[in-house]
């Protein structure tokens, strides 16, 4: 009996610890999962954005691939890369408020606005310059509305 108990006590911190490293791993990859994704928005943008600012020749093709892209990621289920305890304050991988996860419903609004911008740019993209420079702002101030509400400063 003994036996048994010490078997099923070791048993349970085992399965006690390894819940806890993979909550841990889970919330970790989650966290990189969502910056890679921003890391992949932040490409396309580069590219429209070199072309809104004249830095850039303005390459219809291009224009319309960047903006398609950034569509398509506006597209993708994120609901697990956001769990509870991937905020800055629970992670120091993060720079996501903790304030977030409390103002849900207007996080989901911020996110709807930047995939309504991101189809309006991947319409007006490959259409020509003036196009891509009219959608240009509204998406970046899709970005920044979220980033400024709840990302912590980078400075």
């Amino acid at each position: 009996m003994k036996r048994l108990l010490s078997v099923s006590a070791i048993s349970a911190a085992i399965a006690f610890t390894g819940a806890t490293a993979f909550a841990d791993g889970h919330i970790d990859h989650a966290i990189e999962a969502r910056q890679s994704q921003m890391t992949l928005y932040a490409f396309s943008l580069g590219t429209l954005g070199a072309m809104a600012k004249g830095e850039m020749d303005y390459d219809a093709t291009a224009a319309a691939a960047a903006a398609s892209n950034l569509a398509a990621l506006t597209m993708l289920d994120q609901s697990a890369m956001w769990p509870q305890g991937s905020d800055s304050a629970s992670n120091d991988k993060s720079a996501a408020k903790a304030d977030m996860w409390a103002n849900f419903p207007d996080v989901m609004a911020k996110g709807k606005a930047l995939g309504d911008a991101a189809a309006a740019m991947n319409a007006a993209a490959g259409t020509d310059l003036a196009s891509l420079r009219g959608a240009m702002g509204p998406l970046g101030g899709a970005c920044g509305a979220c980033h400024k509400a709840y990302r912590e400063s980078n400075n």
